[in-house]
C-alpha cells in the first residue's frame, strides 16, 4: 500500500530556529540525513517518490477563472502559519511501517544536532475510489 507522507512546517509549532539561522554544518547535516532516509527507502524497495520544496515565498494558488483562465496568487502567504516543506510517497507492506518512517524521518536534527521531532504526516494513497461511492 502507498502513503504520503507529508513534512509540515509549523513556526507556532516548533521549539527551534527558522533554518535560515541555522549554521552551514547543521543544514549539511539535515541534508545529508534526508539523502540517508532516501537512500534507504530505495534500498527496502519501499521509495517511490520524495521531495524538499521550496519556501512559501515561492509558491503559488492557483483557482480557475473566468473561461478556466488561471488566477494566481503569489506568495508570501504572511497569514500562513504552516508551510508543506517536503513529502515522501512509500510503498510498503503495513500501516504500521508507513508510521515508523514517518517517525525516523521526524528525528532530523537540526541546531545543535538535535532531532527536530517535526511532525509528519502520513496519507494513505487511494488506488482506487471506494466502492460505496
Amino acid at each position: 500500500m502507498k502513503y504520503m507522507l507529508l513534512m509540515q512546517f509549523s513556526a507556532a509549532g516548533t521549539d527551534f530556529p527558522q533554518i535560515h539561522t541555522w549554521t552551514p554544518e547543521e543544514i549539511s547535516a539535515h541534508i545529508g540525513f534526508m539523502g540517508e532516509v532516501n537512500a534507504k527507502l530505495v534500498a527496502d524497495g519501499e521509495w517511490v517518490d520524495g521531495q524538499g520544496l521550496a519556501g512559501p515565498a515561492q509558491a503559488k494558488i492557483v483557482r480557475a477563472g473566468a473561461g478556466g483562465a488561471p488566477v494566481v496568487t503569489e506568495g508570501p502567504f504572511a497569514e500562513t502559519k504552516e508551510f508543506l516543506a517536503g513529502f515522501w510517497v512509500v510503498d510498503v507492506d503495513t500501516p504500521e511501517r508507513a508510521v515508523e518512517i514517518a517517525a525516523w524521518i521526524s528525528t532530523a536534527p537540526g541546531p545543535g544536532g538535535a532531532p527536530l521531532n517535526m511532525p509528519i504526516e502520513v496519507h494513505p494513497v487511494m488506488s482506487a475510489p471506494p466502492q460505496d461511492v
